[in-house]
Protein backbone atom coordinates (compact mmCIF):
# COMPACT_ATOMS: atom_id res chain seq x y z
CA UNK A 1 0.00 0.00 0.00
CA UNK A 2 2.79 2.72 0.78
CA UNK A 3 4.69 1.68 -2.19
CA UNK A 4 1.79 2.37 -4.37
CA UNK A 5 0.92 5.98 -2.76
CA UNK A 6 4.30 7.03 -3.52
CA UNK A 7 4.20 5.40 -6.91
CA UNK A 8 1.63 7.81 -7.76
CA UNK A 9 3.18 10.58 -5.74
CA UNK A 10 6.05 10.42 -7.79
CA UNK A 11 3.67 10.23 -11.18
CA UNK A 12 2.48 13.28 -9.77
CA UNK A 13 5.45 15.13 -9.55
CA UNK A 14 6.63 14.05 -13.44
CA UNK A 15 7.44 16.89 -15.66
CA UNK A 16 8.32 16.20 -19.31
CA UNK A 17 10.30 18.66 -22.32
CA UNK A 18 11.33 21.91 -21.21
CA UNK A 19 10.69 24.97 -23.28
CA UNK A 20 14.07 24.98 -25.82
CA UNK A 21 16.69 27.11 -24.27
CA UNK A 22 18.66 29.86 -25.19
CA UNK A 23 22.27 29.12 -23.54
CA UNK A 24 23.30 25.45 -22.12
CA UNK A 25 25.97 24.39 -20.00
CA UNK A 26 26.36 21.15 -19.33
CA UNK A 27 29.34 19.87 -16.74
CA UNK A 28 30.52 16.36 -16.70
CA UNK A 29 33.22 14.82 -14.92
CA UNK A 30 34.49 12.78 -18.36
CA UNK A 31 34.85 13.10 -22.10
CA UNK A 32 31.86 10.83 -23.02
CA UNK A 33 29.98 11.40 -19.54
CA UNK A 34 27.69 14.05 -21.51
CA UNK A 35 26.85 11.32 -24.46
CA UNK A 36 25.93 8.17 -22.11
CA UNK A 37 23.71 10.66 -20.03
CA UNK A 38 22.25 13.14 -22.63
CA UNK A 39 23.04 13.96 -26.11
CA UNK A 40 19.90 12.74 -26.62
CA UNK A 41 18.49 16.10 -25.02
CA UNK A 42 21.51 18.40 -26.21
CA UNK A 43 20.90 17.17 -29.90
CA UNK A 44 17.31 17.87 -29.66
CA UNK A 45 17.70 21.33 -27.99
CA UNK A 46 20.87 22.20 -30.46
CA UNK A 47 18.21 21.35 -32.89
CA UNK A 48 15.92 24.02 -32.11
CA UNK A 49 18.25 26.74 -31.62
CA UNK A 50 20.39 26.36 -28.61
CA UNK A 51 24.08 27.29 -27.75
CA UNK A 52 25.06 24.60 -25.81
CA UNK A 53 29.11 24.82 -24.02
CA UNK A 54 30.37 21.10 -23.04
CA UNK A 55 32.45 21.90 -19.96
CA UNK A 56 34.35 18.53 -19.26
CA UNK A 57 36.25 18.74 -15.64
CA UNK A 58 38.81 15.94 -16.24
CA UNK A 59 41.02 14.90 -19.39
CA UNK A 60 39.89 10.75 -19.30
CA UNK A 61 43.56 9.79 -18.92
CA UNK A 62 42.83 6.65 -17.37
CA UNK A 63 40.28 5.03 -19.23
CA UNK A 64 42.07 2.48 -21.17
CA UNK A 65 43.20 -1.38 -20.15
CA UNK A 66 45.33 -1.41 -23.27
CA UNK A 67 49.26 -2.08 -21.68
CA UNK A 68 50.60 -0.01 -24.45
CA UNK A 69 48.32 3.22 -23.96
CA UNK A 70 49.40 5.96 -21.84
CA UNK A 71 47.52 8.27 -20.07
CA UNK A 72 48.98 11.43 -22.54
CA UNK A 73 48.09 9.74 -25.15
CA UNK A 74 44.78 8.51 -24.03
CA UNK A 75 44.03 12.52 -23.35
CA UNK A 76 44.52 13.63 -26.65
CA UNK A 77 42.66 10.80 -28.02
CA UNK A 78 39.68 11.63 -25.69
CA UNK A 79 39.93 15.51 -26.45
CA UNK A 80 39.33 14.56 -30.09
CA UNK A 81 36.16 11.92 -29.48
CA UNK A 82 34.87 14.40 -27.43
CA UNK A 83 34.98 17.49 -29.63
CA UNK A 84 33.83 14.83 -32.22
CA UNK A 85 30.77 13.83 -30.60
CA UNK A 86 29.80 16.93 -29.30
CA UNK A 87 29.80 18.15 -33.25
CA UNK A 88 27.58 15.26 -33.89
CA UNK A 89 24.69 16.81 -31.30
CA UNK A 90 25.04 20.24 -32.36
CA UNK A 91 27.36 21.18 -29.82
CA UNK A 92 29.62 24.14 -30.85
CA UNK A 93 31.59 24.75 -27.89
CA UNK A 94 33.82 22.10 -25.44
CA UNK A 95 35.98 23.42 -22.89
CA UNK A 96 38.20 20.93 -21.02
CA UNK A 97 39.84 21.72 -17.46
CA UNK A 98 42.27 18.29 -17.81
CA UNK A 99 42.18 17.56 -14.08
CA UNK A 100 43.49 14.30 -13.63
CA UNK A 101 41.14 11.66 -14.07
CA UNK A 102 40.17 9.73 -11.27
CA UNK A 103 41.41 12.45 -9.12
CA UNK A 104 38.44 15.06 -9.21
CA UNK A 105 37.82 16.63 -5.67
CA UNK A 106 35.37 19.53 -4.38
CA UNK A 107 37.36 22.25 -3.90
CA UNK A 108 37.98 25.86 -4.40
CA UNK A 109 40.00 25.89 -7.63
CA UNK A 110 36.97 22.94 -9.37
CA UNK A 111 34.52 25.65 -7.95
CA UNK A 112 36.17 28.97 -9.31
CA UNK A 113 36.75 26.83 -12.75
CA UNK A 114 32.93 26.19 -12.99
CA UNK A 115 31.92 29.26 -11.76
CA UNK A 116 34.44 30.92 -14.57
CA UNK A 117 32.31 28.98 -16.87
CA UNK A 118 29.07 29.89 -15.92
CA UNK A 119 29.91 33.86 -15.85
CA UNK A 120 31.25 33.09 -19.78
CA UNK A 121 28.25 31.46 -21.11
CA UNK A 122 25.34 32.56 -18.90
CA UNK A 123 23.22 29.24 -19.34
CA UNK A 124 19.62 29.34 -19.16
CA UNK A 125 20.04 25.80 -18.08
CA UNK A 126 22.91 23.78 -16.49
CA UNK A 127 23.03 20.08 -16.90
CA UNK A 128 25.14 17.67 -14.72
CA UNK A 129 25.10 14.25 -13.14
CA UNK A 130 23.48 14.20 -9.38
CA UNK A 131 25.83 14.07 -6.98
CA UNK A 132 23.79 12.27 -4.68
CA UNK A 133 23.48 9.28 -6.06
CA UNK A 134 26.42 6.43 -5.10
CA UNK A 135 25.40 3.28 -6.03
CA UNK A 136 22.54 1.36 -7.58
CA UNK A 137 21.84 -2.10 -7.01
CA UNK A 138 19.47 -2.74 -9.58
CA UNK A 139 21.71 -2.16 -12.08
CA UNK A 140 24.81 -3.15 -10.21
CA UNK A 141 26.58 -0.01 -10.84
CA UNK A 142 29.04 2.20 -8.04
CA UNK A 143 28.78 5.72 -9.27
CA UNK A 144 32.59 7.00 -10.02
CA UNK A 145 33.82 9.35 -7.41
CA UNK A 146 34.61 11.94 -10.29
CA UNK A 147 30.57 12.05 -11.41
CA UNK A 148 30.02 12.66 -7.80
CA UNK A 149 32.40 15.53 -7.27
CA UNK A 150 31.76 17.25 -10.50
CA UNK A 151 27.83 17.28 -9.64
CA UNK A 152 28.38 18.51 -6.39
CA UNK A 153 31.13 21.64 -7.16
CA UNK A 154 28.74 22.37 -10.38
CA UNK A 155 25.62 22.82 -7.75
CA UNK A 156 27.58 24.97 -5.58
CA UNK A 157 28.87 26.74 -8.80
CA UNK A 158 25.11 27.66 -9.71
CA UNK A 159 23.80 28.88 -6.39
CA UNK A 160 25.19 30.76 -4.57
CA UNK A 161 29.23 31.70 -5.82
CA UNK A 162 28.34 32.38 -10.12
CA UNK A 163 24.99 34.57 -8.71
CA UNK A 164 26.93 36.86 -5.99
CA UNK A 165 29.50 39.03 -7.62
CA UNK A 166 31.81 39.19 -4.52
CA UNK A 167 32.60 35.33 -4.76
CA UNK A 168 35.97 35.39 -7.41
CA UNK A 169 36.17 39.73 -7.60
CA UNK A 170 38.70 39.26 -9.97
CA UNK A 171 36.21 37.36 -12.39
CA UNK A 172 34.24 40.95 -12.00
CA UNK A 173 37.05 43.12 -12.61
CA UNK A 174 38.26 40.62 -15.99
CA UNK A 175 34.73 41.78 -17.40
CA UNK A 176 33.02 38.32 -16.17
CA UNK A 177 30.01 39.88 -14.13
CA UNK A 178 27.83 37.18 -11.58
CA UNK A 179 25.13 35.43 -13.60
CA UNK A 180 21.59 33.55 -12.06
CA UNK A 181 20.99 30.18 -13.83
CA UNK A 182 17.30 30.11 -14.28
CA UNK A 183 17.64 25.81 -14.29
CA UNK A 184 19.99 23.23 -13.26
CA UNK A 185 19.09 19.63 -14.36
CA UNK A 186 20.33 16.40 -12.50
CA UNK A 187 20.61 13.33 -14.51
CA UNK A 188 18.52 10.63 -13.27
CA UNK A 189 18.35 6.77 -14.25
CA UNK A 190 16.87 5.61 -10.99
CA UNK A 191 14.80 8.41 -9.27
CA UNK A 192 14.48 10.74 -12.57
CA UNK A 193 11.09 13.04 -11.97
CA UNK A 194 11.74 14.92 -15.03
CA UNK A 195 11.69 13.47 -19.16
CA UNK A 196 13.11 14.69 -22.09
CA UNK A 197 11.80 12.56 -24.96
CA UNK A 198 14.51 11.98 -27.14
CA UNK A 199 12.40 9.69 -29.84
CA UNK A 200 13.50 11.73 -32.43
CA UNK A 201 17.17 12.15 -31.56
CA UNK A 202 18.16 8.61 -30.20
CA UNK A 203 20.19 7.87 -33.53
CA UNK A 204 22.43 11.06 -33.25
CA UNK A 205 23.06 10.49 -29.09
CA UNK A 206 24.15 6.53 -30.22
CA UNK A 207 25.92 8.38 -33.34
CA UNK A 208 27.88 10.82 -30.86
CA UNK A 209 28.76 7.74 -28.82
CA UNK A 210 30.29 5.89 -31.54
CA UNK A 211 32.75 8.87 -31.93
CA UNK A 212 33.60 7.69 -28.16
CA UNK A 213 35.83 4.58 -29.99
CA UNK A 214 38.08 4.30 -26.96
CA UNK A 215 35.35 3.35 -24.71
CA UNK A 216 32.02 2.36 -25.81
CA UNK A 217 32.02 -1.61 -25.97
CA UNK A 218 31.18 -3.75 -29.30
CA UNK A 219 27.34 -4.05 -29.43
CA UNK A 220 26.67 -0.37 -27.20
CA UNK A 221 23.78 0.25 -29.32
CA UNK A 222 21.63 -2.22 -27.53
CA UNK A 223 21.85 -1.59 -24.13
CA UNK A 224 21.45 2.59 -25.01
CA UNK A 225 18.21 1.76 -26.51
CA UNK A 226 17.17 -0.42 -23.95
CA UNK A 227 17.64 2.22 -21.32
CA UNK A 228 16.43 5.35 -23.24
CA UNK A 229 13.06 2.55 -23.91
CA UNK A 230 12.50 1.94 -19.86
CA UNK A 231 13.11 5.69 -18.85
CA UNK A 232 10.80 6.99 -21.33
CA UNK A 233 8.37 3.88 -20.43
CA UNK A 234 8.14 5.83 -17.06
CA UNK A 235 6.89 9.13 -18.83
CA UNK A 236 4.80 7.25 -22.30
CA UNK A 237 7.52 8.62 -24.28
CA UNK A 238 9.32 5.91 -26.84
CA UNK A 239 12.57 7.47 -25.68
CA UNK A 240 13.71 9.73 -23.23
CA UNK A 241 16.34 10.84 -21.02
CA UNK A 242 15.87 11.37 -17.35
CA UNK A 243 16.67 14.02 -14.92
CA UNK A 244 15.88 16.33 -11.65
CA UNK A 245 15.10 19.62 -12.38
CA UNK A 246 14.95 22.40 -10.00
CA UNK A 247 13.71 25.83 -10.95
CA UNK A 248 16.00 29.07 -9.00
CA UNK A 249 13.64 31.48 -7.90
Amino acid sequence: MFHGRMGEAQKNNMTKNITTPQRVLAVFAHPDDMDFSSAGTMAKWAKGGADITYLVCTDGSKGSEDPKMTPVKLARIRKAEQETAAAVAGVKNVIILKHPDGELVVDHTLKEEITKAIRQVKPDVVVTLDPTFLYSTKRGVINHSDHRAAGAATIDAVYPIARDRMNFPHHEKAGLAAHKTKMLMLVSWDDAEHFEDISSTLTTKIEALRAHASQVPEGFEKRVRERAAALGKKANLRYAEGFKKIELS
